[in-house]
């Protein structure tokens, strides 16, 4: 893998190159967050290890600059900030995971090489449908019955998790974690809304509902035609 580590301890940095290299990757490294976006920018990288406290340039701000301008190339946030809204700010920033300082190193290249493998992951449908319900990846389109149905961006990406997951139960906490890319309290009301919103597109004036509440164990989108 081609990894650039974008950090401004000496000592720490070049610990991680020395490991990477071991390990049998690529790593590059920036001392700070100008240098830093810079080589993300003109460079491949398969993926990046960021601290968040850089000189010139915070480590959250190059990640929002880079998903600002469609870069989606997987972000692995160091931070000695260990608190549950630390991580929450980081990941809603876009970073895709979050290690705290200090760390073993062995956690470390597990993360970058699971994100590795999400970015190469498999082709994936670019349509998936239930029943008569259809959702177009690629033109991000939804129609049920050969009718349009307008979504805003998260109910587009809620319903995408639940239609990949067709016919099984989606606990809440797995759709914090996969539509909201939150880890907290699994009560909070931010789901009941959505799937309420979304019920009422996909399912109201329609023959037969599709979205489903299983009481005590989360949700299900599954034909209920028969």
């Amino acid at each position: 893998m081609r990894i650039l580590i974008i950090e401004d301890d000496r000592e720490a940095a070049d610990y991680l190159l020395k490991a990477l290299k071991e390990a049998g990757h690529s790593p590059d490294h920036a001392d700070n967050g100008e240098d830093g976006l810079e080589l993300a920018i003109s460079n491949t990288w398969d993926v990046l290890v960021v601290d968040r406290m850089l000189p010139k340039r915070d480590g959250l701000s190059i990640i929002e600059t880079l998903r600002a301008s469609g870069d989606e190339t997987p972000v692995l946030i160091l931070s000695a900030l260990s608190q549950v809204d630390d991580r929450v700010t980081g990941l809603r920033a876009g970073g895709d995971d979050y290690l705290s300082k200090p760390y073993a190193f062995s956690e470390l290249l597990a993360r970058v090489e699971v994100l590795s493998r999400r970015k190469a992951g498999p082709q994936v449908e670019t349509k998936l449908q239930v029943a008569d319900l259809v959702l177009d990846r690629l033109a991000h389109s939804v129609n049920r019955a050969g009718q349009e149905i307008v979504l805003q961006p998260r109910e587009f990406r809620l319903l995408e998790y639940l239609m990949k997951h067709a016919g099984q139960v989606v606990t809440r906490t797995m759709l914090l974690e996969n539509v909201w890319d939150y880890h907290f309290d699994p009560q909070t009301n931010v789901i009941d809304v959505h799937i309420s919103r979304l019920r009422s597109k996909i399912d109201k004036g329609f023959d037969f509902p599709l979205l489903h509440t299983v009481r005590g164990a989360g949700y299900s989108i599954r034909d209920s035609s028969n």
